[in-house]
This record gives structure tokens, sequence and C-alpha cells, in this order.
């Protein structure tokens, strides 16, 4: 406790789930990396067809799919994320009970981030 009181560190910040922008950013970032244009996506499909997803979990999605494109001799779209996406439930689904207890327990002790 000691080490987390005011004077030791300016704030204790809570980073939850992503948004819809923040996804939609996430993905433009992870298929630019890629060398590929997230303009030839439906960035609408994948934002909505992401709910609840980690950072994380997107990146890992937009890589599974770009194996699986390339297993197939294709090139990754739309319907490959989004197939990436619903193939790995998230761990706000696997974990939800502990997401839910730590969400709880920063509300009120933490500053909220994105």
């Amino acid at each position: 406790p000691e080490l987390l009181r005011k004077g030791r560190f300016d704030e204790i910040f809570f980073v939850d789930l992503p948004g819809e922008e923040a996804r939609r950013r996430i993905f433009e970032i992870h298929l630019g990396r890629r060398k590929r244009d997230p303009k030839g996506f439906d960035m609408d499909r994948l934002v909505a067809d992401s709910v609840a997803y980690s950072g994380a979990e997107i990146e890992q999605a937009v890589i599974s799919s770009l194996y699986e494109a390339f297993a197939a001799g294709g090139e990754v779209d739309t319907e490959g994320v989004s197939r990436a996406l619903k193939g790995s439930p998230p761990i706000s689904v696997t974990m939800r009970e502990r997401i839910a207890a730590l969400r709880q327990w920063a509300s009120g002790r933490c500053v909220p981030a994105g």
C-alpha cells in the first residue's frame, strides 16, 4: 500500500478494453504493419466483430488470418479476419468473472485510461 499512495506515483490508471475508435485504429495499425491497406477492408464490420477483444487479440486475429490466407494461396480479406476473431473467444469471455471483479475494484480507485 505504501508504494501506491499519493506522492509515490501520480495516479493509478485502469486501462479497460478498447472502444470502437481504438479498435478501428488497432486494426489500421496491424494491417498496415503487415503491408495491407486498411482501406481495402470493411472496418465497420471488423470493429463490430471485435467488441470485447483486447488489442493483442485483435493483432493475433490479423496475424492468424494472414497465415490462413497464405496457406490457401490467397490474400487476407475482411472475411478472413472476421473468421479469425470468431474462432478465438476473447479473454473478456473466458475470464468474464475476473474482468468484472477487476473493473469493480478499479471503479473509484483508479483513473480511467484508454
